[in-house]
Parts: structure tokens; sequence; C-alpha cells
């Protein structure tokens, strides 16, 4: 597998090669849509993206773990997760390119 990340950058720069808005305005509007994600998912709405998959923070109780290494149990704090479901489509597109 590649190890190339798709940056902030390169999604401005796709815009921008994509759409013809400048550089600038390219960078802003990505910026924007990564904002808007944001803050949705910080109000603990939804974000699903038709075709790519859904962003959804999720409550995580508290519970005892076990430091694998000495045995001892942990407590571990309740928290927000980040999950990410993707759809069909993108698990269709991922599958056809471990056929390659």
């Amino acid at each position: 597998m590649s190890e190339k990340t798709l940056t902030r950058m390169d999604l401005s720069e796709a815009v921008f090669r994509e759409v013809g808005l400048s550089r600038n305005d390219s960078s802003q509007l990505v910026e924007s849509v990564l904002a808007h994600m944001s803050d949705a998912l910080v109000e603990g709405e939804q974000v699903k993206i038709s075709s790519f998959g859904t962003f959804s923070v999720r409550d995580k109780a508290a519970r005892v773990g076990r430091n694998p290494k000495t045995g001892e149990e942990v407590p571990i704090n309740p928290r927000r997760v980040l999950t990410f479901r993707p759809s069909h489509q993108m698990k269709d597109r991922v599958v056809a390119g471990n056929k390659r």
C-alpha cells in the first residue's frame, strides 16, 4: 500500500484545478467545509456525505481496562469518540482498488 497522505493542501489544489477558483479561494472553501463538518460533530450532529460515508460522535461509558503488560486494572474515563461508517459505494470502491 502507498504511504501517501491526502492533506488539506491536496484538497485545495484539487478544487483549484477542477473548479477553477483561485488558490486562495480554493483553500478558504476547503477550510470552510471542514469547519462546518467539525462544528456539526462537536454539536453532536451526524455528518453524512452521500456515496462517501457518515461521521458521528458516540459517547462511551466509563469502564475498567487492563494494562496488558502488568495485568493491573486501570479505570478508563467516559469519553466521546468520533466514528466513521463508509457507504456501500465507498466500500465497493476500496474493494475494487484491492484487486489491482
